[in-house]
């Protein structure tokens, strides 16, 4: 490896460990954290997960109804509405927004959306 491409991943690896350092990231380590070791949270994960298989092999049947879907927005709803997962849902979102910014930082001089093309996937 030459010195430049050396240097740009010890760069890389810095931002990385520097982006853990961030209070996003540590909320949001903190809140899904929170989310696996809540019982009740797992419990209803799992009803959610249930449900949303059910829909999708009914979907894929033709058999889906509107009340199928209906149970599984209001399965959600009362997933997202519990503590410990609302909590986990806005850190995440909080650390999304943050991650954007240093994507768009990191993209500026580049000319091209970083995160979203350095993924190495073609998009014709």
């Amino acid at each position: 490896m030459n010195v430049e491409t050396t240097s740009v991943e010890q760069l890389g690896r810095e931002l990385g460990e520097a982006i853990t350092q961030l209070p996003e990231y540590e909320a949001f380590e903190q809140a899904q954290q929170a989310v696996e070791d809540d019982p009740a949270v797992q419990e209803r994960i799992s009803e959610f997960e249930r449900v949303r298989q059910q829909f999708m092999l009914a979907r894929q049947a033709g058999s889906a109804t509107q009340e199928d879907l209906e149970e599984l927005q209001a399965t959600q709803e009362e997933l997202h509405a519990m503590e410990p997962m609302a909590e986990f849902l806005q850190a995440k979102s909080e650390l999304a927004a943050r991650l954007e910014a240093v994507n768009e930082a990191i993209s500026d001089p580049l000319a091209i959306d970083f995160g979203g093309e350095a993924g190495g996937c073609c998009n014709d």
